[in-house]
């Protein structure tokens, strides 16, 4: 099946929220909650894949005709590309009854290992979720990173505890954007958001590469440098959470501008292609995140799906670096955007 086939397909597998888009822009499923909508205003999603949009890339073929190398490292790991599937919850849901996120992270997780990429594995009030995320991931090597819910300190413990039991997973995250959640909100003490002493505690703790999820401003990121992030994802969850924000394609160039250089970057949220990849590097990016988008792939065809759905988007990214000049992924940089 190829990427339109698999599309298609998609619409008779998926529940009533997600409509399998040709382009996932946020749109039709708007205020759908639940679903892969966003809280009111409801134009949160939408706005992050319009921003990307706005950004114009600069060709340039005057230069060297050298192979592109689209190839990432993080933590001491080669990738084969600078993408990760962002972490998703509750998919029965959300998308539809075909999967539940056990069965989800066991397909994602070695698809993506034998794709030379990672998947974020998501959490929830369930706590075989992460459980067994980690053991898919322990039986691929590592290759995954599971993140966790701001809960109280005792309960991140408990679950960091099990992570460290298994030797090769080599990160661990934390999707801050989540504090308002409710289950969250009821849970005492200390669930929801967390001081940067109370981040740092539990950094210390994880003994390894920690990844801070929903770094939105100039201020976040500096605080998670100061908590002793290894790494940050600029994400406004899509807007499930708050609605009524900018999207991380503004917020982006400002935070890089701020902390470049003194942690890993990356950056989720509207990223549709594989030029939105680009633009996403010459911001200031190291890496990016895609979650919404999959979903349709993996619900009509597996790990095939996600394969094909790969293949679209690397290729794009590999072809948009050949036609600006930039033939790895540390010659991209704002030169090679352009900004109306």
């Amino acid at each position: 099946m190829d990427y339109m086939e698999i599309l298609t397909a998609a619409r008779g597998e998926l529940g009533p929220h997600c409509k399998a888009c040709p382009v996932c822009n946020g749109l039709a499923c708007a205020n759908l909650m639940p679903g892969p909508g966003c809280k009111p205003p409801g134009n949160a999603a939408a706005r992050n894949y319009a921003k990307w949009q706005e950004i114009c890339v600069n060709m340039d073929t005057l230069c060297e005709n050298r192979p592109t190398d689209i190839s990432f490292e993080m933590f001491g790991h080669t990738f084969s590309a600078p993408v990760f599937i962002a972490p998703l919850g509750a998919v029965n849901m959300h998308y539809g009854d075909k999967y539940d996120d056990l069965r989800y992270n066991r397909l994602l997780v070695p698809a993506c290992a034998e794709y030379g990429i990672a998947a974020f594995t998501g959490d929830g009030v369930d706590p075989a979720v992460m459980v067994n995320a980690a053991n898919d991931m322990e039986a691929c090597g590592g290759m995954g990173i599971p993140t966790i819910k701001p809960w109280n300190k005792e309960f991140v413990f408990e679950k960091l505890d099990y992570l460290k039991s298994k030797k090769d997973i080599f990160a661990v995250a934390m999707d801050v954007d989540g504090a308002g959640l409710p289950f969250l909100k009821a849970m005492n003490p200390n669930a929801g958001s967390k001081s940067v002493s109370e981040m740092r505690e539990i950094i210390e703790y994880a003994g390894g590469p920690f990844i801070i999820k929903g770094i939105m401003t100039v201020a976040g990121a500096r605080k998670a440098v100061e908590a002793g992030a290894s790494g940050i994802v600029v994400s406004n969850h899509g807007g499930r959470v708050q609605g009524g924000v900018p999207s991380t394609a503004e917020v982006l160039p400002a935070i890089a501008d701020a902390v470049k250089g003194q942690l890993t970057i990356l950056v989720d949220g509207g990223i549709r292609s594989g030029v939105d990849i680009f633009r996403a590097l010459a911001l200031g990016a190291d890496g990016v995140l895609i979650g919404r988008p999959v979903v349709p792939f993996i619900y009509a065809a597996g790990a095939e799906g996600l394969r094909v759905y790969l293949d679209k988007l690397l290729g794009e990214l590999t072809s948009t670096m050949t036609m600006c000049g930039t033939p790895t992924l540390a010659d991209i940089g704002r030169d090679n955007i352009f900004l109306p």
